[in-house]
């Protein structure tokens, strides 16, 4: 029984060990992958810029609140150094940029490892404790395990992605629509805190942060959620879509799949914005180039073209059926979606932006990795 007992120790001492080493990864200066920077002049007065930001991220990227905030900064730097930047400018960043932040502080194996899976598995192991009381918050989620990881790190997340983002606001000046982070019930704080509720249901959602470092207390949560995110995410109604009042105009948010759905645009037509902002993460390497075989998470809208599933692109569904195809059914003028993109485990990454004008897709030069387009009007 002696015998036992000591195994046991060493064996928990070992774990202890293990759980506890390997969780600093080594500083090294970030490298923004930009192949792409493009001005597009919309029209002569161009006093309002739109900045739409490609990042490319690695999940070493995610490692700390320094390396977040030093990768985020060098496209920044670019964009004011090309001077995209003055008193009437928005940043718009991509869907999920701040949800892997969920590796923050976690053992370089999980940032290093060869799947997604993997690297959440390794947190659980290296975090039972923590793991096991995300647990008991459930909300009855199908995928109660992906919800709890999230869960255990979300006060952490929503402190990193609110510090960066009021930096990189007040220190460039420019207002931001921050992309989009899985939260549970996130609120706002004096303008100046995103709080979180562990015991409640997770959302994919964005925020805007002010020129001067203070976040808008209206917060969007993705009302149409796709296969991967129906198990853990909750899905928030369209017709509380807010709007914000920004120094480019009356200005909405979609994330990803809701700019899909005829629903969001008939909330736009009832808010009335000068401008659409949607930030996207299209999973898969060269997914754009794909067969498209229907819409994901749901049935296909009644406008559908049957003879459209399994013949056309993804990219070409995009077109037609996303942003693109879908703003000319409202008064907005002007749209901008920008895409993901990195070496994110073995998710992948596809997409550029697309910029409509007056129901007029923009040309736009293309990045396999990260770009800049300033969008001047």
């Amino acid at each position: 029984m002696k015998k036992i007992l000591i195994i046991i120790v060493l064996v928990i001492g070992v774990w202890i060990f293990w759980a506890t080493i390997g969780r600093s990864e080594e500083w090294t200066e970030s490298k923004s992958f930009i192949e792409q920077q493009e001005s597009i002049t919309l029209d002569s007065s161009c006093s309002r810029h739109i900045v739409g930001i490609q990042p490319y991220m690695l999940t070493t990227d995610y490692a700390s609140e320094k390396h977040f905030y030093e990768k985020l900064n060098t496209y920044f730097e670019a964009a004011q150094e090309a001077g995209y930047f003055n008193e009437k400018t928005v940043v718009v960043l991509p869907e999920y940029l701040g949800t892997w932040l969920v590796v923050n502080g976690e053992k370089k194996s999980a940032l290093h490892a060869t799947t997604v899976t993997n690297a959440m598995t390794i947190m659980v192991l290296s975090n039972p404790i923590k793991f096991i009381r995300s647990l008991f918050n459930g909300k009855g989620e199908k995928d109660a395990f992906a919800a709890a990881i999230f869960k255990m790190k979300a006060t952490t997340m929503s402190a990193i992605y609110c510090n960066v983002f009021k930096t990189l606001a007040s220190k460039y000046q420019v207002a931001i629509s921050a992309g989009s982070i899985v939260l549970p019930s996130p609120t706002i704080k004096n303008e100046n805190e995103i709080n979180v509720d562990i015991t409640q249901p997770l959302y994919n959602c964005s925020f805007v942060f002010n020129a001067n470092g203070t976040i808008d207390p209206q917060i969007v949560k993705k009302s149409f959620l796709i296969d991967s995110e129906l198990s853990f995410l909750q899905a928030h109604p369209i017709n509380q879509l807010p709007i914000y009042n920004l120094p480019i105009g009356k200005t909405s948010v979609l994330i990803c799949a809701d700019s899909w759905y005829p629903e969001s645009y008939e909330q736009l037509n009832k808010l009335m914005p000068e401008i659409v902002l949607v930030g996207s993460f299209c999973v898969g390497n060269k997914t754009m180039n794909a067969v498209w075989n229907g819409y994901n998470g749901s049935e296909n809208p009644a406008d559908v073209e049957k003879s459209d599933l399994g013949k056309i692109t993804e990219q070409q569904a995009w077109i037609k059926y996303a942003m693109p195809g879908r703003i000319s059914s409202t008064k907005t003028p002007l749209g901008v979606n920008v895409f993901l993109k990195g070496e994110l485990w073995d998710l992948g990454a596809d997409g550029n932006p697309f910029i409509v004008r007056e129901g007029k897709l923009q040309d736009v030069k293309s990045s396999a990795k990260a770009g800049i387009w300033n969008v001047c009007f």
